[in-house]
């Protein structure tokens, strides 16, 4: 039987900031985060979803990473060879565009400087800031692989980029075409679909009159009227009687005075506006579609900028789409042609990076066709394969995966993976180059080569991401033994950008799913409902947070306030509000240990535990079902049930109840200490283990100081509690359960009758549950201490002490009753009069509400809800004029 003594005492006080560093720092020189492939048998991978290079630690990312970081935690304690992937991702519009801003900052475009010295200016920026999320995630505690930091633009992942590119392109699911694509005047690229944000405005419909050749008009409602300048068409629904004479004539285009040919189109919707639409090619995807069944010419009418370009009339060359507009309608009312305006609400794209409003625009740009690749991704949601956690997001996956189109990956940016084609500049070779490996000439002629300028859409790497830092295309022994990874966990709004298409990019090229669980977390609002921005400045910094009061504080509140998928609110005005329940628990566990340690035994072995005392009974009983709970909800990724679960067992099982009734044992000292002192270190080992995922780093500090400190090794790599089925002992459960009804019963009554603090009572016990004569005739001496008791008599007799005793009297809920004379103890006619002024107040609030109830011209104009308040109120009333009643009673008062 080990008897060692723990090695150091706890500081008097819990201090994070000096404690969480060099721990961390510890963990990492030890290579604890760190699995090498060859010794890889059970390996649980989970890749982070690489923050922005432009990045600084927001809650969002303490959420996200936090719960990443609990999951793969508890597989490293489990045995598992639990490998947590980190890096960064190049983010090429928002990097650029911060690189960009310093330049204008001294005058300069990224044009003054040319695409190399730019793209050499943006890799200095990197060199020196990239790096600052990834030191802030240590700071949080998590146990990455830092060994592994990848970045999306590093060598390794380039030549994925580039291999994926090739391969695409020569199965004919990567091809170019001008087709209409969302553009973002501000940062002067194409945007796929989901970059392009749909959010309501509150528009305008304008309705123009167009004349007809051959007499009179037609009208057609727009909400863009500056496009109208592009107009090549007009277009009718064949089903529409009112305008089949009309197919086949010719309309004017107001201040242009272009010919516009009429035709009908089924994609017309007879209902909207008058029925006739403006057909503007190259600027509507619907209008795309039409013109190019009917042959109308696409007219871009617009710049990169967003300006009206040399295909307008001169009086608006040069103008902002959003001036033109304004003179286009001032000139249409001018000349007669605007029928009326409207207000017309309506949704209208958004960049995702910098909010600009859109334009939907014809260009020439680089496409990947996504419905074959979408297929088997699909079928993996169908079988059950792939789960969705909350599973209502599965279901918005499967639309999306149904109806999905083309990807858009082309990006007319210089930062980002550069498209691997080439063309030839001899004009008579035409040849085109797509190969991984830079060429040195024209395959065809020998000729010299042009790279496309463009860039590919940041997600095109990011979608490799579960393979590509594992080594892929090489057959690597990281890629053997860590393919496929387990979890993942991220936010919804990238389930399209990020998750949907590693999925598919996973089926493509390994040939099975990247991952099988999918937990997608909430949002982190502020205490107002609103999402955390820096516009609104309402953001809560996670570094401030760990300063002021430790990381385990942040992650436990973070973890605990986050049910799956549930957004969760956060007082940025009271940082002290929002994080001090963190805070509180892990003083709790400090100041807890610090009385326990030096009492604490033994090595903490389970395979033979203290056997008598039923206090020390209960307590492993409630951790072997606390072990047993915590791993249910960790196994169903119900992590902040973990949490709360955990916090109640050390709050209230442990340090409430088993550290106070344990007291009495501890200073009397011999074997009852002895075995009380083994009891502490199995039950501190296995709750410091349990809470150890969420809460690391104050687990940590506690359980290295336990006797053997679980011979040398750190809570990092386990072991896991498991604890035995006998350990479950309903008997001590039911005698522990009992004490405590008897105490709080205790307690209730002398709050509610006023009994000083510090006075001993007695009680009397009339019929007690046997549970109850078990738990006594072991710790009456801690139950009286607890219950500030002098002594706890069993009368003997026919007579029942209710009927001659003035005293507070209660029913235990395990059976018997509980009398506590009050003669002497408090003065009992002050007391009686008090009541009896209550039971008056009380009773003429019942007659007035009564009254009231009884009111039919109330009944009939109150609003039901009141009515129902009322009604609950009668309830109430009539409840406390009734407990009053019987308390008068017990306290001696005639009936």
């Amino acid at each position: 039987m080990g008897d060692s003594q723990p090695r150091t005492e706890l500081s008097s006080r819990y201090d994070p900031a000096g404690l969480e560093r060099p721990m961390y720092e510890r963990w990492v020189a030890d290579g604890l985060f760190h699995v090498p492939a060859a010794e890889a048998e059970r390996p649980y991978v989970i890749v982070i979803p690489p923050p922005n290079v432009t990045a600084a630690l927001h809650m969002g990312h303490g959420l996200n990473n936090t719960l990443q970081d609990v999951i793969i935690r508890r597989r490293r304690m489990q045995g598992d060879d639990a490998l947590w992937v980190p890096g960064t991702d190049h983010a090429g519009i928002a990097t650029q565009n911060v690189v960009e801003r310093q330049l204008r900052e001294g005058g300069f475009t990224r044009f003054d400087l040319g695409r190399e010295a730019f793209v050499d200016r943006v890799w200095e920026w990197v060199e020196e800031y990239g790096g600052r999320i990834i030191d802030q995630l240590r700071v949080i505690g998590c146990s990455c692989d830092w060994e592994r930091t990848r970045f999306t633009l590093d060598e390794g992942l380039s030549g994925a980029v580039r291999e994926v590119f090739v391969r695409l392109y020569e199965k004919d699911l990567i091809y170019r075409g001008r087709y209409i694509i969302n553009w973002c005047p501000r940062c002067r690229t194409a945007l796929s679909n989901e970059e392009a944000e749909h959010r309501d405005l509150d528009g305008k419909l304008y309705r123009i009159r167009y004349p007809l050749v051959a007499g009179g008009h037609v009208e057609v409602a727009t909400t863009r009227p500056e496009t109208m300048l592009g107009d090549t068409g007009l277009a009718v629904s064949p089903a529409d009687d009112r305008y089949r004479d009309l197919v086949g004539e010719e309309a004017e285009l107001p201040l242009v005075g272009r010919r516009l040919r009429i035709v009908a189109d089924a994609h017309v919707d007879p209902a909207f506006g008058s029925g006739v639409v403006k057909v503007t090619p190259a600027h509507d995807p619907n209008d795309f579609e039409i013109g190019g069944r009917h042959g109308f010419e696409a007219l871009d009418v617009m710049t990169d900028g967003g300006a009206m370009n040399d295909a307008v009339p001169e009086a608006y060359r040069g103008l902002d789409r959003f001036e033109a507009r304004a003179r286009v309608v001032e000139d249409l009312e001018s000349g007669g042609w605007l029928a009326g305006v409207e207000d017309h609400p309506h949704a209208v794209g958004r960049c995702y990076r910098c909010d600009t409003i859109v334009e939907p625009r014809l260009s020439l740009q680089w496409f990947v066709r996504m419905k074959p690749l979408a297929e088997p991704g699909l079928a993996a949601y169908e079988s059950g394969e792939l789960r969705f956690h909350p599973e209502r997001y599965g279901r918005v996956y499967r639309n999306w995966m149904e109806n999905i189109r083309d990807w858009c990956i082309s990006r007319q940016l210089w930062w980002g993976h550069r498209i691997p084609v080439w063309y030839c500049d001899d004009g008579d070779c035409g040849e085109m180059v797509v190969t991984t490996k830079d060429p040195d000439a024209c395959p065809a002629c020998r000729g010299a080569l042009r790279q496309d300028e463009d860039v590919l859409d940041t997600w095109f790497s990011s979608w490799l991401w579960p393979f590509s830092t594992l080594g892929w295309p090489e057959r690597s022994d990281d890629l053997e033994a860590f393919y496929p990874t387990a979890t993942l966990v991220t936010a919804p709004e990238i389930l399209f950008f990020w998750v949907a298409r590693m999925i598919m990019a996973g089926f493509e090229f390994m040939g099975e799913l990247p991952f099988s669980d999918v937990l997608l977390n909430g949002t982190v609002r502020d205490h107002l409902g609103r999402r955390m921005s820096k516009s609104l400045g309402n953001g809560i910094d996670p570094l401030e947070v760990v300063d002021l009061y430790g990381a385990d504080a942040m992650r436990f509140t973070l973890v605990r306030g986050s049910p799956l998928g549930t957004d969760i609110q956060l007082d940025y005005e009271n940082l002290e509000a929002a994080f001090r329940p963190g805070r509180n628990f892990a003083n709790k566990m400090w100041n807890a240990a610090r009385f326990a340690l030096p009492h604490a035994r033994g090595d903490g072995s389970t395979d033979d535990p203290p056997a008598g005392a039923v206090a020390d009974r209960w307590i492993r009983s409630r951790l072997a079902r606390l072990a047993r709970d915590v791993d249910a909800s960790y196994e169903g990724f119900r992590l902040h049930e973990a949490a709360e679960t955990g916090h109640a067992f050390v709050w209230g099982d442990f340090c409430d109840w088993y550290l106070e009734i344990c007291k009495r044992r501890l200073v009397e000292g011999g074997d009852g200490a002895e075995e009380a002192g083994r009891t502490l270190t199995l039950v501190m080992r296995g709750w410091l283990s349990l809470l150890h995922p969420i809460m690391p780093f104050v687990t940590e500090a506690i359980a290295a100081r336990l006797p053997d400190a679980g011979g040398g090794r750190s809570l990092v790599t386990g072991p896991w509690p498991a604890y035995p089925e006998d350990w479950f002992d309903a008997e001590a459960d039911a005698a522990i359960e009992a004490l405590r009804d008897f105490i709080g019963t205790v307690r209730t009554l002398r709050s509610e009758y006023g009994i000083e603090q510090g006075a001993r009572v007695v009680v009397r016990l009339t019929d007690p549950s046997p549970a109850l004569v078990r738990a006594l005739g072991e710790e009456a001496g801690s139950a009286m201490r607890l219950a500030g008791l002098s002594s706890i008599e069993r009368p003997d007799g026919t007579h029942t002490d209710a009927e001659t005793v003035a005293g507070a009297h209660a029913v235990l809920r395990t059976g018997g009753e509980l009398i506590l004379p009050l003669e002497g103890v408090i003065d009992l006619e002050k007391e009686r009069r008090r009541i009896d002024t209550e039971m008056g107040r009380i009773a003429g609030l019942l007659e007035q509400t009564r009254r009231k109830l009884e009111n039919r011209g109330f009944l009939d104009n109150a609003p039901a809800e009141v009515v129902a308040r009322e009604r609950a109120k009668l309830a109430s009333l009539g409840e406390q004029g009734k407990r009053l009643d019987e308390k008068l009673r017990s306290l001696g008062a005639p009936v």
